[in-house]
């Protein structure tokens, strides 16, 4: 039994709100409550929240791109990190920027500045916390390529910057030296020639555009790449691209996409994604990693 006293209702800044339904902030649409939601105002707010309040676990939410809520929902608390959303440019290469902060605004922000290596953050749909938390990456690079430090916050709030070399950072996975969660980096970015960066970052869009279903219900890439090969290839050669499962589709435009086009519920995609998977395994041998997070409850069926 969780002993921790129930005190969140008090007057934050912010917000606080009790089942609140997910699916309005998964990039996919669907999903099940939280019992109980935080969105603090600022960091001193969050710092506040976790030094005496919260029911546990704790389960912290960016755009909710890369995220998969099963229908029946997250028990204990989500904290939202919408409002950790401040940055600022600390001296001409070094851009320091709150959890909160969506990767394409740092793209853009970089590429005004004249700023190189960041354009890629262009096509990501998340914000700078999970970009840190999974090493987000795309046409050869990665968010910790940049990263000089990064602060993170335990569950008594207490902040502690931590130096990169503290991190280890592969593919798509961070290993932290200690418990807590990311709430801003200093991002040091090496000068570039005038206008490079934002015709780069045209660059970017246009192919994502063309390659992508880009303004669909998605959650980005589904799998991770296994070695020497692409996920989205190896699905495609399997025959699902269009496969249908519910509500819900395997990309006709890039296979290592699913499509929420019809209403369909975190259990409909769940079921594609093992699907995906299952075939994908049996014609190939290779098992896809999901690079989705999939998490909560499972509804329960009615009797």
């Amino acid at each position: 039994m969780n002993a921790q006293p129930d005190r969140i209702d008090a007057p934050w800044r912010g917000a606080y709100r009790r089942g609140e339904a997910l699916a309005r902030h998964t990039s996919w649409r669907c999903g099940g409550p939280a019992d109980h939601y935080f969105e603090p105002a600022d960091r001193e707010e969050l710092k506040a929240f976790l030094a005496g309040n919260g029911v546990d676990p704790l389960f912290w939410l960016g755009l909710g791109s890369n995220l998969l809520i099963r229908d029946g929902g997250l028990r204990g608390t989500v904290i939202s990190t919408a409002r950790l959303s401040r940055s600022e440019w600390r001296d001409d290469t070094h851009l320091y920027a709150e959890a909160g902060v969506p990767c394409a605004r740092i793209a853009r922000s970089a590429a005004l500045q004249d700023r190189a290596g960041l354009e890629f953050l262009a096509g990501i749909p998340g914000s700078l916390g999970g970009a840190l938390r999974m090493n987000a990456g795309a046409l050869g690079g990665e968010t910790w390529q940049f990263v000089e430090w990064a602060e993170v916050i335990d569950r008594r709030g207490d902040i502690t910057r931590l130096a990169r070399d503290e991190f280890q950072a592969t593919y798509r996975q961070v290993r932290q030296p200690r418990p807590g969660w990311f709430i801003a980096a200093l991002l040091h970015l090496p000068q570039a020639a005038h206008g490079e960066g934002n015709e780069r970052i045209r660059q970017v869009l246009a192919q994502r555009g063309a390659t992508q279903p880009t303004g669909k219900a998605t959650c980005g890439s589904v799998f991770k790449n296994p070695p020497g090969d692409y996920a989205g290839r190896l699905i495609e050669a399997c025959g699902l691209k269009g496969h249908r499962i519910g509500g819900c589709e395997v990309s006709t435009v890039h296979a290592n996409f699913i499509v929420n086009d019809a209403g369909a519920r975190a259990a409909d995609v769940e079921r594609m994604i093992r699907h995906v998977q299952a075939t994908v395994r049996a014609q190939t041998g290779i098992v896809l990693e999901t690079e989705v997070q999939i998490v909560g409850e499972a509804e329960e069926a009615t009797p």
